[in-house]
């Protein structure tokens, strides 16, 4: 439970724009004490051993440090005017789902991070100097420091100019877009094919579910309404073995729940307590919008809703939305090598206790093409892709249910351009895709 709460908040601080300036920005607090403190004593003798290092009087630190405050702030309030202005654009052209994305980019908090941190050490230096002759005191170290970090921050607003440029083009976000999804991937699904039969045969020998357990299960109801970010596993076997219970999860990361929805399904139900309920309900982690954490589908909706908003009437770039069907394929060709995980979730004595419905191959599949599918039935270049993208993605499948899921979708295809194509020769393009995709499939 702790895991589960500290994910959503660590998630939580990773999409601000607040949190890794305002750690920067207490960093250059303390490393303003530590230079004044070390000028202080006397130790910085070094610094006029060094050519390049700061060694004018009051007036001139003054100057300086002024300067660089006062730049720092303009430059600050430019890159966060730049920042806002690239959102916008997010928003608009990509959907305002990808602005978790953007807001998430490291890149962009520490170019904020560094421009306000130099500006807060400016003005900490810059109250320690004293110009009066009998306690005239100038910190020359924490002066070169501070040259040194505005220094930095010209390099950095060069990054930033260039990173910006780059974060909104259409191939970049994508390419997150799927890297993320990759990553979510490799979380949820870390077994190959072929890695786990003897953990499967061991399964498919243990009891089933009780027969009457329809009838007797006791529902346990949400206490919110959201969307399900993150759910405990650890925690819910936890409560299943200590009090004895079989557990049957209702929902999946990315669903929406509405406050007093049936959550999870309980066995026996004498057993079930208002303690009880709520450490179930601890167990779930609600959130107003859905992450990638432990919901594959959500990267895989963006990715499609980049690709709707490019085949629409008012954009209509069908080049962007196979960009989008190239990096869903290469999504699916790296599920379709990965062990989907039983429903059935066992303790140490081998002993059924939870029950929960993972996301399933033919799920994905049908969130990543169903959409592109029919709003881009009417254009042959899309058509044929979403032909080739099955293909390529056959080749990577070693299951018959897969295998079934890909010819479903690419007769639906099929049958989709009939009606969306009217050349006659642009459809048997699209039927000599059709076939060739037909032939990988079922390819032994």
């Amino acid at each position: 439970m702790k895991y589960a709460k500290l994910a959503k908040l660590w998630d939580s601080l990773h999409s601000s724009f607040w949190f890794v300036p305002t750690l920067m920005v207490v960093l250059a607090i303390a490393l303003s004490f530590i230079t004044i403190w070390i000028d202080h004593r006397g130790e910085a003798n070094i610094v006029e051993k060094i050519g390049w290092a700061y060694s004018l009087g009051p007036s001139g630190s003054r100057a300086i440090l002024s300067a660089i405050a006062g730049s720092m702030v303009s430059v600050a309030t430019t890159s966060f005017s730049i920042t806002i202005v690239a959102l916008q654009l997010a928003s608009s052209q990509f959907g305002p789902r990808l602005l978790r994305s953007f807001m998430q980019d490291t890149g962009n908090q520490i170019v904020l991070g560094t421009f306000i941190s130099t500006f807060v050490y400016s003005l900490m230096v810059l109250r320690t100097v004293n110009g009066v002759e009998k306690n005239e005191f100038v910190p020359h170290l924490a002066v070169s420091i501070g040259i040194g970090l505005a220094i930095a921050s010209v390099g950095v607003l060069i990054y930033f100019i260039h990173h910006s440029a780059s974060s909104i083009q259409v191939d970049w976000v994508i390419k997150q877009v799927g890297n993320d999804l990759d990553v979510a991937i490799d979380q949820l699904f870390p077994e190959r094919i072929g890695q786990s039969a003897s953990k499967q045969l061991q399964e498919e020998s243990l009891p089933a579910i009780p027969a009457d357990f329809d009838q007797v299960a006791c529902p346990i109801k949400t206490t919110a309404s959201g969307y399900i970010q993150v759910i405990d596993d650890n925690h819910l076997m936890q409560i299943a073995t200590k009090n004895n219970l079989l557990l049957r999860v209702q929902h999946r990361p990315g669903h929406f729940v509405v406050e007093g929805s049936e959550l999870v399904q309980v066995f026996p139900e004498e057993k079930v307590t208002k303690k009880l309920a709520v450490e179930i309900n601890d167990a779930f982690v609600l959130g107003s919008r859905r992450t990638e954490q432990q919901d594959v589908e959500f990267p895989i909706d963006q990715l499609v809703e980049i690709a709707v908003r490019a085949l629409s009437p008012g954009i209509n770039d069908p080049f962007t939305a196979i960009r989008c069907i190239d990096q869903l394929s290469a999504a699916l060709c790296h599920l379709a090598q990965r062990e989907i995980p039983s429903p059935y979730r066992y303790d140490d004595h081998n002993q059924l206790r939870i029950i929960a419905e993972p996301i399933s191959f033919a799920d994905a599949t049908d969130a990543a093409f169903n959409q592109i599918r029919q709003y881009g039935k009417s254009s042959v270049a899309v058509t044929m892709r979403l032909l080739e993208a099955i293909a390529a993605i056959a080749s990577f499948t070693h299951q018959i249910p897969d295998r079934t899921t890909l010819q479903r979708h690419a007769d639906m295809i099929e049958r989709g351009s009939h009606e969306g194509i009217a050349e006659e020769l642009d459809y048997e393009n699209v039927k000599e895709r059709y076939l060739a995709a037909v032939k990988a499939i079922w390819k032994t």
